[in-house]
């Protein structure tokens, strides 16, 4: 993959944020470290990369700004969000769920809510690539770890 089919920075709508656990914070660092460093991203419209991404919530639509590296927006896209609400909401329940384990749960607890937060996580990560198809072509691993942060976008005060 060259870099002209990738993201170069990520960059979230902080307008809304409100004080983050520990956790979270986490994993959005994780999240934007590991996109960086490996992401495929090819809009369909006929641009090339690197880019800079701007994800934000408007208006109950999750808004893509893919921008080059010198800040100028080459295309904006949207997605409604109502698809997502159910999966994020239920990834959260089982978050705090694993959080709460970790600290007091067997080894084998631990693994079980585990393994459910990874479905989810994966179940929200292939709705976003089906979400996206015609928009721009991703992979997995960018998926899953745009939907990370789509869901630390949803921590609003």
């Amino acid at each position: 993959m060259s870099k002209n089919g990738k993201i170069a920075n990520i960059f979230l709508d902080e307008r809304t944020v409100i004080r983050r656990s520990p956790q979270v914070e986490h994993d959005r660092k994780v999240a934007i470290y590991d996109l960086l460093e490996e992401n495929v991203f090819e809009p369909a419209d006929d641009i090339t990369g690197p880019f800079e991404v701007h994800l934000s919530i408007e208006d109950n639509r999750l808004v893509f700004s893919v921008r080059n590296t010198s800040d100028v927006e080459l295309v904006r896209f949207n997605l409604p969000l109502t698809p997502f609400r159910s999966i994020i909401k239920d990834y959260f329940l089982v978050c705090e769920s694993y959080y709460k384990a970790i600290k007091s749960a067997s080894p084998s607890q631990i693994e079980a809510i585990d393994m459910g937060r990874r479905g989810l996580h994966n179940e929200g990560a292939d709705l976003l690539c089906e979400r996206l198809a015609d928009k721009v072509t991703i992979d997995i691993d960018t998926a899953r770890r745009l939907f990370t942060l789509i869901c630390v976008l949803h921590i609003r005060g």
